[in-house]
């Protein structure tokens, strides 16, 4: 039977993530922090799903709202409103500062951004758009185009006026001060002097990550939005945040951006919003809705405001509150710190653990010295973590190394977290020796 289907899954499914595999196991249900493969073994989610599931899977009061919705309403003509869509957007709001209040209802992270970065172009009357060297925001063309962690060879031209300005990575810093720490003002003002240099006088925004989650889980440092913020509106553009994975309590902030008390023009989020389901949102202030709406702003899809997934949205939000989830990611978060700090201790191919609350991201490296890259050896951990009961998810990149994005559900327990702890501990152990080993041998 499994023969059957790794036969059929190769016949017919085409591959769509880059030079990357399927996870080489058939899952068969999820509940709670764990997933269950076809042969009977429970494996625990570190992921979230795909960094989405923050109320773990199957949460009945998610389940009891989908199975109440999809047999009253799921899906209406475009154009018609229902009761979720309207109070999801009410309460979205009520989140917010302000005047973050004006809401559109979507379905993917991708999507969100491509209808952000339109409705920016169309506000400003500009088409440049500024994003991180290292950024992802999703595969449909403007978010493909503001996107290049990956993904960009073979497409022909992306939408013309887009720039990449170099991540703040403080663990591998360009741009260091006397004390060779990274110097992310001089680092900002270059980027914004190349920009110059090569503008023709029309931004419409910059599009960036709070913490930068495929491109390593960078955390951007104290003060920076605030002053990229303030680079964007020199130059007549709009700041869009994505907070796709931080949004919604992750980080132990409703927001990440509430850290550093910077308010965008433009919000995107999707994953965390639908818990595992496809919703996402653009929210923005009245002003700016205004002006797109007389200059005939158009983004009529055929899931937009659908009520079913507005539904459940609504319960996410229900959940959060009831459960203090923000809470609870800040005080998860400072444990599995603490956890993976610990085992820094005793693996020196950990060369950094960084992030907030519960997206921690995790380096290796094969000297913590040179801060050589460790690609193979973050693969190898991967699937032997798998083999241990434990799914993973390394980001790799050119001159980056191996980065777990580590994002368990904000409903995990102490004891959960320490299995996955104890897991990789094991993983690490018993991989690692071969690796070091071969680089020691190329020295």
């Amino acid at each position: 039977m499994d023969a059957t289907f790794w036969n059929d899954a190769e016949r017919h499914l085409v591959r769509y993530s880059g030079a990357g595999s399927f996870v080489p196991e058939i899952i068969e249900r999820a509940e709670g922090s764990f997933v269950w493969t076809a042969d009977g073994r429970r494996v625990l989610d570190f992921t979230s799903g795909q960094m989405s599931a923050i109320l773990g899977h199957s949460h009945p009061a998610v389940v009891a709202t989908v199975q109440e919705q999809v047999a009253k309403l799921d899906h209406l003509f475009s154009g018609m409103l229902s009761r979720p869509v309207v109070d999801l957007a009410r309460r979205l709001a009520e989140t917010l500062p302000e005047p973050l209040s004006k809401v559109l209802l979507l379905t993917t992270g991708a999507e969100s951004n491509e209808a952000a970065i339109r409705m920016a172009k169309l506000v400003t009357g500009r088409h440049e758009i500024v994003s991180f060297g290292r950024s992802w925001h999703g595969m449909t063309q403007a978010a493909a185009s503001a996107t290049y962690s990956s993904g960009r060879k073979g497409y022909g031209p992306a939408a013309p006026g887009n720039f990449a300005i170099p991540t703040p990575n403080a663990y591998r810093p360009d741009f260091t001060t006397a004390d060779g720490d990274l110097d992310w003002r001089r680092q900002l003002d270059f980027s914004f002097e190349l920009f110059d240099a090569q503008s023709v006088g029309s931004l419409a925004a910059c599009i960036v990550e709070p913490i930068l989650s495929s491109g390593g889980v960078i955390d951007l440092p104290p003060g920076y939005l605030a002053a990229l913020r303030d680079k964007c509106h020199e130059r007549g553009g709009l700041l869009i945040l994505d907070e796709a994975q931080t949004g919604l309590c992750r980080t132990g902030d409703w927001y990440a951006f509430q850290r550093d008390g910077v308010v965008p023009d433009l919000l995107t989020l999707s994953k965390t919003l639908g818990a595992g389901l496809p919703l996402a949102a653009v929210i923005t202030s009245p002003e700016i809705e205004q002006t797109a709406h007389e200059r005939g702003f158009l983004f009529f899809t055929t899931h937009v405001s659908d009520p079913m997934v507005a539904a459940v949205g609504n319960t996410v939000l229900d959940i959060l509150y009831a459960d203090k989830l923000d809470q609870r990611a800040a005080e998860l978060g400072a444990y599995l710190r603490k956890g993976l700090l610990e085992l820094a201790g005793r693996h020196p191919v950990i060369g950094d653990v960084r992030g907030r609350g519960l997206l921690v991201g995790l380096e290796l490296v094969l000297d913590r010295t040179t801060k050589q890259p460790a690609d193979d050896l973050g693969a190898a951990v991967t699937r032997r973590c798998l083999e241990l009961g434990l799914h993973m998810n390394v980001v790799q990149l050119p001159a980056m190394g191996g980065v777990f994005r580590i994002a368990p559900a904000l409903t995990s327990t102490p004891e959960e977290l320490d299995l996955g702890l104890e897991i990789l501990d094991q993983a690490i152990t018993d991989t690692a020796p071969r690796f070091t080993a071969i680089s020691a041998g190329n020295r």
